[in-house]
């Protein structure tokens, strides 16, 4: 198989290269502006994260496959042009996403959130939290349960709640022989879906601001009840834990997990750093346990402090304005601080232990550093093709006389880009204005649906998405490898946007969602009957 790889690789770039050197770059390096004329607002600008996605499902490699999707997107960009194709992938892509202050800040938060990980770990309070968890939770089905609880409750941000999630859950479900794939499942499904859907958050101060003319806080609420997608998928997963129904992939490996091996495949990243750290006999719950209550605190006050809390501005409003990037920064930081202070007061690590932990953390966070900046570059080309641009002109065309339909279609249409970009946000900067504009001084209910269309459409493909930020840290979260957590979790979220995209139906004819979100929920439900009895591949 991996001779096999190694040529279809090697095809692959030899291709590449020959694309490169070909006569089409001397016909087209005299005018590079006849590139955004040709490609800019076409289908041509969603083909290179198809050929990112596409390649990093087929080759399970996901650095090349996603350089292969960028190199795709500057080579349209450039119209074949070897200079201009150049300084696309590097001025106009990795080094325009690196020196943005809010993505620097994102791998500022993430660096210092795989420090404090380290801490714990090397004080001994993940394993003291472990054995402490392990006298109160005696189930697979509670580890699981406790596993999506705890990230219903840290709803502040996705990033947050990804990596906090999985280095407290990580040893509990390892002891109750839970998959990694699994684990990183349960983190992904209580991020973005649950994060959507909280008022107080920053995914609710971003879509606000993408409404303009609107009250958006007061039109987010309001969606909340038609925010489909993300409803059913914590019920669902819900379900299937009390159920124990498993499917597809995710069946393989939990049925594994259920003979000792939490990986099943090759990949197995982290697998040793736990093994070759020594357990800290003086570590204790409180040295995990405060370090993430002081993480908690001093994010939510970073958040608020960027908003103008202390200024005058009242809280609800200073979470809608905030800049959750250097709010994340701030407070990681203090919680850096007082994690290492705790430490040094009880003796659990000196000085010179804790500061050995900067640069492990930077290197446990290097994988999921790498994979967001070729996204983010990815998504960078894909906004110089125009994409947003072909996706208005794809909606405006569909709301002639599909108003009914229009909330299902604008969540496939969701769907899609999400998934594409591997941006939920992007998205709904792209959507929300074009159905507000769509809507406006129409049917104020059925904008309402449709924006919340919006927003579980974002969700869905964001979580589909190999190239998703929000997949990626779940992914780092759990230690889990990237690609098994998008195969496994790939069917499984499928499956609720399936019943999402009729639900939408049901709700554009209805247009309350007092009776489409308990359609919506009877429907998952017999939905999940029938896999338990058809498909499930769990042996228990």
């Amino acid at each position: 198989m991996k001779s096999n790889l190694k040529k279809w690789s090697l095809g692959f770039s030899m291709i590449m290269l020959m694309l490169l050197a070909s006569p089409l770059t001397a016909l087209a390096a005299e005018e590079e502006t006849a590139a955004s004329a040709k490609f800019y607002g076409t289908f041509w600008a969603l083909i290179p994260p198809i050929v990112a996605i596409a390649l990093a499902l087929i080759t399970k490699e996901v650095y090349s496959s996603l350089f292969a999707g960028i190199l795709v997107g500057a080579l349209f960009y450039s119209n074949f042009s070897f200079e201009g194709t150049v300084l696309h992938i590097f001025e106009g892509g990795l080094i325009s996403v690196l020196t943005s202050s809010y993505n620097m800040g994102i791998l500022i938060f993430l660096v210092i959130l795989g420090t404090m990980v380290c801490l714990m770990n090397r004080a001994g309070g993940s394993a003291a939290f472990g054995r402490w968890a392990g006298t109160k939770i005696k189930t697979r089905v509670g580890a699981e349960l406790a596993t999506i609880v705890l990230g219903v409750l840290i709803f502040i941000d996705d990033y947050f709640n990804c990596l906090t999630v999985g280095s407290v859950m990580r040893p509990v479900t390892d002891k109750h022989n839970v998959s990694r794939a699994k684990l990183a499942y349960l983190i992904d499904a209580t991020a973005a879906p649950v994060c959507i859907i909280a008022p107080i958050s920053s995914w609710a101060a971003a879509v606000s601001g993408f409404v303009e003319g609107e009250d958006g806080i007061s039109l987010f609420v309001h969606a909340i009840p038609y925010n489909f997608y993300a409803l059913l998928t914590i019920f669902m997963m819900i379900a299937m834990v009390f159920m124990k129904v498993e499917f597809g992939p995710m069946g393989v490996h939990e049925t594994n997990a259920l003979k000792g091996d939490i990986y099943t495949t090759a990949g197995r990243p982290y697998a040793n750093a736990e093994d070759d750290a020594k357990v800290n006999p003086r570590g204790k719950v409180i040295d995990l346990l405060i370090p993430i209550i002081s993480l908690v605190i001093c994010c939510v006050i970073g958040m608020i402090y960027t908003g103008g809390f202390f200024s005058g501005t009242d809280f609800v409003t200073a979470f809608s304005q905030s800049d959750a990037s250097v709010g994340l920064v701030l407070g990681s930081f203090f919680a850096l601080v007082i994690t290492i202070v705790l430490y040094l007061v009880r003796r659990v690590m000196n000085f010179r232990d804790c500061m050995a932990c900067l640069p492990e953390g930077f290197k446990a966070m290097v994988p999921a550093i790498l994979i967001l900046s070729f996204a983010w570059t990815l998504k960078a080309m894909t906004d110089s093709l125009g994409a947003s641009d072909f996706v208005y002109s794809v909606v405006k065309s569909s709301a002639g006389g599909l108003m009914n339909l229009l909330p299902a279609i604008i969540f496939v249409i969701g769907a899609v880009i999400a998934f594409a970009t591997g941006t939920s946000w992007g998205t709904f900067g792209i959507l929300i204005p074009i159905v507000v504009d769509v809507f406006s001084g129409t049917n104020h209910e059925l904008m309402i649906i449709s924006i919340s269309a919006c927003m579980a459409g974002a969700v869905c493909g964001d979580h589909c998405s190999p190239i998703s930020d929000t997949t990626i840290m779940a992914s780092a979260g759990a230690q889990c490898d990237h690609v098994n957590h998008v195969t496994t979790q790939l069917p499984y979220a499928l499956m609720a946007a399936v019943v999402s995209f009729v639900t939408y139906i049901i709700a554009g004819f209805v247009q309350t969602p007092w009776i489409a979100l308990p359609a919506g929920f009877v429907l998952m439900f017999l939905t999940l009957l029938v896999v338990r009895f058809k498909f499930d591949t769990l042996k228990m």
